[in-house]
């Protein structure tokens, strides 16, 4: 993975916001999106035992049978938190991207076009963070992930959001450092 990938990863694995139920009855029905019968298989009970501790006749179940039930629960609930991290980035409240990279310039004439390094901590919109995501989803290289980041950094950053440098063309290169949070 590269830098990009591996940033968009630990911005996803710091987006855990809840804790999951931790009522037995709770973790339960979560656990029921699938069959019952299901549930039971995969935890090494009986499908009465589930529609018991669904019920709440059972509140404690053996240790081993409790921490299926917690691995189970964990395993689910995770991707669930990340995937609404994930949307509501997208739809609504965008990313942020903080960075120390070489940026260089394709400017008209008459200007500076020398890469310097800089230091940046920009938030980009959520349509960003939706080409972003899309992008990473279809296995996106790195360069192209890189490129999309810098598309909008040059946008909303360089060119303050269309008001300035209409004909700038900014170079992400030399990525000392890049974090994503969402």
């Amino acid at each position: 993975m590269g830098q990009i990938e591996d940033a968009i990863v630990r911005a996803d694995q710091e987006a855990f916001t809840q804790d999951p139920a931790k009522t037995l009855k709770g973790q339960i029905n979560f656990l029921l999106k699938q069959p019952t019968r299901a549930v039971a298989a995969e935890l090494g009970v009986s499908q009465r035992s589930v529609e018991r501790y669904r019920k709440g006749d059972r509140k404690t179940p053996p240790r081993r049978v409790a921490d299926r039930i917690d691995e189970a629960v964990r395993a689910r609930w995770q991707p669930v938190v990340r995937g609404r991290r994930r949307k509501q980035a997208a739809t609504s409240t965008g990313i942020t991207v903080e960075t120390r990279a070489r940026f260089g310039y394709t400017a008209p004439v008459g200007t500076t076009d020398d890469g310097r390094m800089r230091r940046l901590t920009v938030h980009l919109p959520p349509a960003y963070a939706q080409h972003l995501f899309d992008a990473r989803t279809q296995g996106a290289a790195d360069r192209d992930l890189r490129a999309i980041v810098a598309e909008g950094l040059q946008e909303i950053y360089f060119k303050d959001g269309g008001t300035r440098a209409d004909q700038l063309r900014v170079e992400f290169t030399d990525i000392d450092y890049f974090d994503v949070s969402f």
